[in-house]
C-alpha cells in the first residue's frame, strides 16, 4: 500500500496539469467570446452544451464517473460562459436594460396612494418617506392602489412587502409581478403593535379583536394568553381601529398603531404586544415609470427558470461568481402551472456596475424569462 503523503503528492502534480489544462481552456474562450462579439452570436448554446457533455459521459468507465464527468464540465462550461460574458461587458458591449437614471426622485406635485385608513403603517411609511404634507389618498385593497397608478390617478403607490417576523406579503409580490410596475424606493417602519379600545374598557372587557392578518401573526404569543378572545381579520390594522371606534362596542377591540389611538379616540390597554421587540415592516414605493436614482444600492429581480435540476442552483452562480451580495431570495407559484415557481431576488448593487451588469446578462440569456422591478 502505498503512504498517504505519495498519493497526496500524486494528486497535487495531477491537480497542477488540471489548473493548466483550465487556463489553457479558459484561454480559447476568450478567442470564442472574440468571434461571438464580432459576428453577434449568443454566448449560450445549448444545444452544443448537451451534445458536448453526451458525448464526453462516453469517456467514462462507470455511471459513477459518469455522472462526475457531467457535472464537472457543466461547472467549467458555465464558467466559461461567465468569461464571455465580462468580455463583452469589457468591450462596451453593454446591453440596454430598460431603466433611465435620473439624480431624484420627483416630490413635488405628486399624488401618493396606500391602502387603508388615517394611521394606518402604510400612511406612517409615506409621510415618513414623502414628507407629511405630501398630497395623498387612500383605498381598500393593494389591487386598487396599482388600479390608481395604472390609471393615472397616483404616481407612486406604498405597499408593505416584507416584516421581519412574519415574513412576505405574497399578493404584493404577484401584484408587482401582474401589472409589471417598479421599485423605486423603500422605506422601513418599527412595527410597535398596541391593543386599542374604548374609552373605560378594560380587558375583561374585550369578547373579540380585529387587526390584519399579518399583524395577528407578529402578535401570536400575546394572542395565545387570551384564548377566549375571538380573532376577526381585518383588511388594515387601522381599518380594525376606525371599526372599533365606529361600533361603539366595548367587546371590540383592534391591535394597531398607538397613532391610530389618537385618531380614532381609543385607549391604549397594551403596548408592544409583538412576538419581536425589533419587529420591522419593509414598504416599497411603486412607480410605473422604469426610473432609478444615481447610486441606487439595492436590485430586486424576478427569474423564471427551467423546472429541471440545477435550474437554481446555476441561477445563483451568477451572482456567487460577479461577487455579488444577494439579501434575499422568496419563490411565488406560477400562475396555471402547478409546481413551478418563480424566484424574486433582492441582491446589492447598481445597474451601472460591470458586476451586475454580467450577471444580468447571463441570467437573461440562461433563464426563461427575467423581469427587473428596480434599483433604488
Amino acid at each position: 500500500m502505498k503512504d498517504l503523503q505519495d498519493i497526496r503528492q500524486d494528486i497535487d502534480k495531477i491537480d497542477k496539469k488540471i489548473v493548466d489544462l483550465y487556463k489553457e481552456r479558459m484561454q480559447l474562450t476568450s478567442e470564442v467570446a472574440s468571434y461571438k462579439i464580432a459576428t453577434g452570436k449568443q454566448v449560450l448554446d445549448r444545444e452544443r452544451e448537451l451534445s458536448k457533455l453526451t458525448f464526453l459521459e462516453t469517456l467514462a468507465d462507470s455511471d459513477f464517473t459518469k455522472h462526475g464527468v457531467r457535472e464537472l464540465f457543466e461547472q467549467i462550461m458555465s464558467t466559461s460562459r461567465k468569461k464571455q460574458y465580462q468580455l463583452l461587458t469589457a468591450c462596451g458591449k453593454i446591453e440596454d436594460l430598460g431603466f433611465t437614471e435620473i439624480p431624484s426622485l420627483q416630490m413635488d406635485g405628486i399624488r401618493v396612494v396606500y391602502q387603508g385608513v388615517e394611521g394606518a403603517y402604510a400612511h406612517l411609511a409615506l409621510a415618513s418617506y414623502f414628507g407629511e404634507e405630501t398630497e395623498c389618498f387612500n383605498v381598500d385593497t393593494w389591487r386598487d392602489a396599482m388600479e390608481a397608478i395604472k390609471g393615472g390617478k397616483a404616481d407612486y403607490a406604498v405597499l408593505p412587502f416584507e416584516n421581519s417576523s412574519a415574513g412576505i406579503v405574497a399578493e404584493n409580490y404577484d401584484l408587482l409581478k401582474e401589472y409589471g410596475f417598479y421599485i423605486v424606493g423603500e422605506q422601513k417602519i418599527k412595527i410597535n403593535h398596541c391593543v386599542l379600545g374604548l374609552p373605560g374598557v378594560n380587558f375583561d372587557d374585550i369578547k373579540k379583536i380585529y387587526s390584519h392578518p399579518q399583524a395577528l401573526a407578529q402578535c401570536s404569543k400575546f394572542l395565545e394568553k387570551h384564548r377566549e378572545w375571538e380573532i376577526i381579520p381585518a383588511k388594515n390594522t387601522a381599518m380594525a381601529a376606525k371599526k372599533v371606534e365606529e361600533d361603539a362596542d366595548p367587546t371590540q377591540a383592534a391591535i394597531a398603531s398607538s397613532l391610530t389611538a389618537d385618531i380614532y379616540g381609543l385607549d391604549m390597554l397594551a403596548e408592544g404586544v409583538q412576538n419581536n421587540s425589533m419587529n420591522e415592516t419593509r414598504f416599497i414605493i411603486v412607480s410605473r415609470k422604469n426610473e432609478y436614482v444615481s447610486g441606487a444600492g439595492k436590485i430586486s429581480i424576478c427569474v423564471q427558470l427551467k423546472h429541471e435540476s440545477g435550474a437554481l442552483y446555476h441561477a445563483l452562480s451568477h451572482f456567487i461568481y460577479n461577487g455579488l451580495n444577494m439579501t434575499s431570495i422568496e419563490s411565488r407559484p406560477i400562475q396555471g402551472r402547478n409546481w413551478e415557481y418563480q424566484f424574486f431576488i433582492d441582491f446589492d448593487g447598481n445597474l451601472k456596475d460591470a458586476a451586475v451588469q454580467n450577471a444580468l446578462r447571463g441570467l437573461k440569456e440562461e433563464t426563461l424569462d427575467l423581469k427587473i422591478f428596480g434599483n433604488y
